[in-house]
């Protein structure tokens, strides 16, 4: 019982309480940059989530069987970027040849997810929280869903304000950053949440 609300309380901080892009701001680059259209935002979250789960599987793996053991600690960063660079291209080759129909939907978003510094934050977040295997995993996952949530939210609220009328200043990235921010505002109305 204490692992399932341990489970419940990393997905609902991951979401919600301690949103990489809207708590953390991680990730704001493709945050800011693929939230135009509904389609596009929600194809990035899918993948960002997909390598997230991935990423922290792997790298509790390295941490744990090569980092500590042998006392590279201080290499953690460099390791993990390079897990998470080849992870991606691995992904990329093997979608192209095996589902290339999925391979060109995602088009420019695999490669943009290497560069994404929330990936590398979860990364490094389940090293310094101290979680275990599944609640890196789970943090990897709930953490990309939180990052789809408020990308998908965001484009959604964009593509809106195309329509709005708005003084000639703040159209484009002012009207934009201003609406990033009062989302922030919006999520940090979860910071109250308690699980038991």
């Amino acid at each position: 019982m204490e692992m399932l609300t341990s489970i419940f309380a990393i997905s609902l901080g991951a979401i919600l309480t301690n949103n990489f892009v809207l708590s953390q701001f991680l990730g704001i680059c493709p945050f800011m940059g693929v939230s135009k259209k509904i389609d596009t935002a929600l194809g990035m979250g899918a993948a960002v989530t997909f390598v997230m789960g991935i990423a922290s599987l792997v790298t509790f793996f390295i941490q744990h069987l090569i980092l500590e053991p042998m006392g590279l600690e201080y290499m953690q960063t460099v390791a993990f970027i390079l897990v998470i660079a080849s992870l991606v291209q691995f992904i990329e080759m093997f979608l192209q040849k095996s589902v290339p129909s999925l391979y060109t939907a995602l088009g420019v978003f695999l490669p943009l997810i290497t560069t994404n510094c929330a990936v590398l934050g979860v990364s490094i977040n389940n090293v310094s929280y101290g979680y275990s295997l599944i609640e890196s995993v789970v943090y990897g996952v709930t953490g990309g869903l939180g990052f789809m949530l408020a990308i998908v939210l965001f484009a959604s609220i964009r593509e809106r304000l195309e329509f709005a009328d708005c003084p000639k200043s703040f159209e484009g990235i002012p009207l934009a950053m201003v609406t990033a921010g009062l989302m922030a505002l919006a999520f940090m109305g979860f910071s109250g949440l308690q699980v038991w």
